[in-house]
């Protein structure tokens, strides 16, 4: 609420968004309050619905994803270049204590960036800086109210223990305002590894479309740090995922490929074929995907030739296309990623399969490009 009246005292042209994940009964009243307030405002205000909460791993986890996939899908759709967040200091704070105990690297001890760029859209959090007691102190002053969420008290969540730990810390001088600063610190820190990363992904790394190949011998060759943050960058590129995997399974998986096995991760395959280490996407995480042929399917490819007929639409190949293709070899692809990869369908009929040497009319073009690969080793 503090972020949306100081940005609209700014005279910003501003478009309003509020998720509401439905996961408790006050949600939808407290989603209806902000449209009523934007609506003062002269602002206008869309409430995003989160329809598929159930699913396996952390509540929270696929909440928070879900809650990025529904802004950025929004903010496009409107034309939205950029969308600010409200996160504090004390926040920062927080993730940095959380981060801290699961032994974190760099990047995690960084926290989070005070502007990043992800799926094309611009993150900022101009209130990184500044605390909840004074935004709070702010917002009283001006006679604007606000809702607190319950859960922010609940003791269950790892978050509300790390708040009241802080509490617990001030004494020893472990305060809000330190751990922001060593947030500060780990990204200059990082900035200087993501270079690194960088240089070793222009000389190794290509991205065929389908996915990340990467020449092993230099990747063999290069510091831990380096290889980690350039397999996990890959992953997150193939993957359509915001955070980045945990370094002890990361570490564990790469060792695993390297020896010559084959492993899955955060929704993508990742294999050793001869010379070449392949990150390209995993059939069961597209299997039941599917996008209009003027969309972009798995936020990674676009249909381009004549209008399909109607009904058509994008999904994954799958086993029983690739049995349709006799010629699939001819791109020189694994299987695996020839399955995963888009085709054009019309019912149970296959119209188009463009990487498995049946393009008829159309062919795919990748949605991103290398370039844009390499700016997702500098963010966060």
């Amino acid at each position: 609420m503090a972020l949306l009246h100081l940005l609209a005292g700014q005279g910003l042209p501003l478009s309003v968004a509020t998720v509401d994940h439905g996961l408790r009964p006050e949600s939808a009243a407290e989603a209806e309050t902000v449209a009523a307030v934007c609506a003062g405002l002269g602002l206008p205000h869309k409430t995003l619905r989160w329809t598929d909460p159930s699913g396996p791993g952390n509540l929270s986890a696929r909440a928070r994803t879900a809650r990025y996939r529904l802004l950025g899908d929004w903010a496009r759709g409107q034309g939205i270049g950029a969308v600010a967040l409200g996160h504090t200091l004390d926040d920062q704070a927080e993730t940095v204590l959380m981060r801290l105990a699961r032994g974190s690297g760099v990047d995690g001890l960084s926290g989070m960036a005070e502007a990043r760029t992800a799926e094309g859209i611009l993150w900022l959090r101009p209130l990184l800086t500044q605390g909840r007691g004074t935004l709070r102190d702010w917002l009283l002053g001006r006679g604007i109210r606000w809702a607190e969420d319950p859960t922010n008290d609940d003791p269950a969540y790892d978050r509300v223990k790390a708040r009241h730990a802080l509490t617990l810390l001030e004494p020893l001088g472990i305060r809000r305002e330190g751990l922001a600063e060593t947030a500060f610190w780990m990204t200059r820190a990082r900035t200087v590894l993501a270079a690194a990363a960088a240089r070793l992904a222009e000389a190794a790394a290509r991205d065929d479309g389908a996915e990340i190949v990467i020449a092993v011998d230099p990747y063999r060759g290069a510091p831990d740090e380096t290889r980690l943050r350039l397999l996990s960058a890959a992953i997150c590129w193939v993957g359509g995922t915001t955070y980045r995997p945990r370094l002890a399974t990361l570490t564990e998986v790469e060792t695993a490929v390297l020896s010559g096995k084959m492993r899955t991760l955060a929704g993508c395959l990742l294999s050793l074929q001869r010379d070449l280490l392949r990150i390209g996407r995993e059939p069961r995480a597209v299997q039941d995907l599917a996008a209009a042929p003027d969309q972009v399917w798995d936020r990674r490819w676009r249909l381009m030739g004549p209008p399909p007929p109607r009904g058509a639409e994008l999904r994954a190949l799958g086993a029983a296309g690739i049995a349709l293709c006799p010629d699939w070899r001819s791109a020189g692809l694994p299987r695996q990623t020839v399955i995963a990869a888009p085709a054009l369908w019309q019912g149970n009929t296959l119209l188009a399969a463009p990487l498995a040497g049946n393009a008829g009319d159309w062919r795919l073009e990748p949605a991103r490009t290398l370039s844009d690969f390499t700016r997702l080793l500098f963010a966060h």
